[in-house]
């Protein structure tokens, strides 16, 4: 089977409905800071559409509580409504404080079917700005991270011989990574300029909420749209985002990760993508489903504990799912 790494997903907009505490966060952290099992440490963002402890803030915190793990929003929804000027001085300061260990993951802002993008409209913008604002934001950053003068002339942002101090650890910068979903039904036009996208700004692809096979497809093309473009399709790196749940009742298991994923994100999960998002049931069953994603050319996985007991389920997954699969 071939080589894969292991991230943990910290729930951090847990604390808004009571799951843990400030104090439990930053000790699951630290728990999977010295766990070698574990490569990166990950957490989600966004603002006012689905609120959690806010991601700037928290990676300064694990900068300061870490010492081994990589760490990176995953991924950063809120990316496109954040001044990408301000941003690359933001995140080039974590990469110091961490001491090079920031991998930042963009991507255009998601929120649930149906419901009004109220975000964009708070900073002028529409939703039709997402896709620009982040290709553009992606430029500005790699601009201000490499150059010591940086001059830049698009739709959204105009500047010229602007200097960023000071400047990342990591040289040129920190790998920047695109997280999308383009999902088998999608339409084709958008699964094109998707897989396109990520090939041609991104060191790196993250994705959830896909099966073993459709993440298989997604990699085949975005590694076939890398050689398109004249790129190396082993040069890039990638990641899926999922879901764990450990119990020898496998119904048990379901139940509770669609009740934290409802709870999480303020919805009702159909139960097909409980299903595709999640590793449920006994440490067989969990490393099973796993282990299809690695022989579908997953190269890292990050796990998200569904269950209240976060502690317990760190705890199994290091000693017990992740040692099945290495």
């Amino acid at each position: 089977m071939p080589e894969v790494r292991f991230g943990f997903t910290l729930p951090n907009r847990g604390l808004l409905f009571g799951l843990l505490d400030v104090d439990r966060l930053l000790a699951l952290a630290e728990r999977a800071d010295r766990a070698e099992v574990f490569d990166s440490l990950w957490v989600g963002d966004s603002l006012v559409q689905k609120p959690r402890l806010e991601a700037v803030a928290l990676l300064g915190a694990l900068a300061a509580r870490t010492a081994r793990v990589r760490i990176g929003p995953a991924c950063m929804a809120s990316f496109p409504m954040r001044n990408a000027i301000v941003f690359a001085y933001e995140m080039a300061s974590i990469d110091i404080l961490s001491k090079g260990r920031l991998v930042l993951v963009v991507c255009t802002g998601i929120y649930p079917p149906g419901q009004q993008d109220i975000e964009m409209p708070l900073v002028g913008r529409t939703p039709r700005d997402r896709v620009g604002l982040m290709e553009e934001g992606i430029e500005v950053i790699r601009l201000l991270w490499s150059q010591e003068s940086a001059s830049y002339a698009g739709k959204y942002y105009q500047f010229e011989n602007l200097r960023l101090e000071p400047r990342p650890v990591q040289r040129p910068g920190p790998p920047i990574w695109i997280a999308s979903n383009p999902q088998a039904g999608s339409p084709e036009r958008f699964i094109e300029r998707s897989v396109r996208r990520t090939a041609r700004l991104a060191d790196g692809w993250m994705t959830s909420i896909a099966t073993a096979a459709q993440f298989g497809e997604m990699w085949r093309r975005t590694q076939a749209a890398l050689v398109d473009l004249g790129k190396d399709p082993n040069g890039m790196d990638n990641m899926l985002y999922y879901n764990i749940n450990i119990n020898t009742d496998r119904d048990a298991a379901f139940a509770e990760s669609k009740r934290f994923l409802d709870t999480y994100y303020s919805t009702n999960w159909p139960a097909e993508i409980v299903e595709a998002w999640t590793a449920y049931g006994s440490v067989d069953d969990c490393v099973a489903k796993l282990r299809a994603y690695i022989e579908a050319g997953c190269k890292q996985i990050t796990l998200r504990m569904t269950a209240w007991d976060q502690e317990g389920q760190l705890e199994r997954t290091i000693h017990e799912v992740i040692p099945a699969l290495s």
